[in-house]
């Protein structure tokens, strides 16, 4: 997408109130369709980064539900859920997880301006055994119906929304979270997204953008890029006839020539 000065604006307005202290993590959500429409809630509240746990398999969100969303929220994907709930602990956050028990608080009871981490459980089964033990409290939405609860999407788009409201009019969004070092990396991502996966490929460092978000010098970065291209394809053809130089040679008949001329060969 070409990068208007309209759209650069609204990059340097969503990258500056991306909220770093608040923060999702699924807890073996396995459906695409869930994990998507998770990630775009997250998205829309300003959530930097989300922790899926994802033991089997591989991660896999819907990318028509997200609407693009991966794009703009990291997502760290974890083995086992005891990492995540311990890590962040340790950081501060409080972890709550989105489930029914005596214990459990009205969402809307909760104080989100604190660091926070709303845990969901899985579709079926919610929360494991080993988030219930290790989290600091758990939440409830009220329901008035006949179900016992909504769909983990939902559930996690009416809590979020609190946080948000609660964050909002605390000003928590009129100032940038990110530590610098990461803000450098995460603004060039999402103003040159296709230069930064050729750098990543090819191992170069992001080259400096001005301030309109597009490349200071453009072409010295393609003579770079072009550069390094044909060093890897030259290096790549010279470790081909090496390989060939070190096989038997076979003339056009399919016999091998090394052989031709041996008396044991040709019995």
């Amino acid at each position: 997408m070409q990068m208007t000065p309209e759209r650069y604006e609204k990059i340097l307005e969503v990258l500056n109130s991306r909220q770093t202290d608040l923060t999702v993590i699924t807890d073996q959500v396995h459906k695409g369709r869930n994990l998507s429409a998770i990630i775009r809630t997250a998205d829309a509240v300003g959530i930097h980064r989300v922790h899926a746990v994802y033991d089997q398999g591989v991660y896999r969100p819907h990318t028509g539900t997200a609407m693009g969303a991966h794009k703009w929220v990291k997502t760290t994907v974890h083995q086992d859920i005891v990492t995540p709930i311990e890590t962040l602990q340790s950081e501060g956050f409080q972890v709550l997880a989105a489930h029914f028990d005596k214990r459990a608080v009205d969402y809307r009871e909760v104080d989100y301006t604190k660091p926070t981490a709303l845990l969901l459980g899985a579709e079926k089964w919610g929360v494991s055994e080993s988030a219930y033990s290790r989290v600091d409290g758990t939440v409830m939405v009220p329901m008035m119906g006949m179900g016992s609860s909504f769909n983990v999407s939902v559930a996690c788009a009416i809590i979020l929304a609190e946080a948000q409201r609660q964050r909002s009019e605390s000003g928590m969004y009129n100032h940038c979270h990110i530590l610098p070092s990461e803000y450098q990396t995460v603004h060039f991502e999402w103003c040159q997204p296709m230069i930064a996966r050729m750098c990543r490929d090819s191992g170069l460092s992001y080259p400096e953008l001005d301030d309109t978000g597009h490349l200071q010098d453009p072409q010295a970065f393609s003579r770079l890029y072009n550069e390094l291209k044909a060093n890897a394809r030259k290096a790549k053809n010279l470790r081909t006839e090496a390989h060939k130089a070190k096989s038997p040679m076979v003339n056009e008949s399919g016999v091998n020539d090394s052989r031709v001329n041996d008396p044991d060969a040709m019995g």
